[in-house]
């Protein structure tokens, strides 16, 4: 499974971006979808994750009410909704996907990963 992310860029603090992530491949399911980053210096971490079936999300708490995560299951594509853009929010944001293909494997695939830069 394929997955390419666009969206990325520079914004001022306080400013907006989307980012997406298409999926794509031979019948695959996917379980479950989520966006990393790495920030310089620093661990990756899960800023946020959706299920493939209830659409259940979950939120790193420094994201919690600025971001929002959700998914276009007829497109296989998920979004990250980023507004109210802070400096700390600055790092490679990469998109993952797990689930199975289509011989029954358990795949987990990771997009290229997209810079966003937010100026002070």
């Amino acid at each position: 499974v394929r997955l390419v992310e666009s969206g990325g860029g520079l914004v001022q603090t306080g400013g907006s971006l989307r980012l997406s992530c298409a999926a794509s491949g031979s019948s695959f399911r996917i379980n479950a979808m989520g966006w990393y980053r790495q920030a310089p210096g620093k661990q990756r971490e899960l800023v946020a994750s959706i299920t493939g079936g209830s659409g259940t999300t979950n939120y790193t708490d420094s994201v919690k009410g600025r971001f929002t995560i959700s998914r276009d299951n007829a497109k296989n594509t998920m979004y990250l909704q980023m507004n109210s853009l802070k400096p700390e929010d600055t790092a490679v944001y990469s998109c993952n996907a797990w689930g199975t293909d289509y011989s029954g494997s358990i795949y987990n695939s990771w997009g290229q990963g997209t810079q966003v830069t937010v100026s002070s």
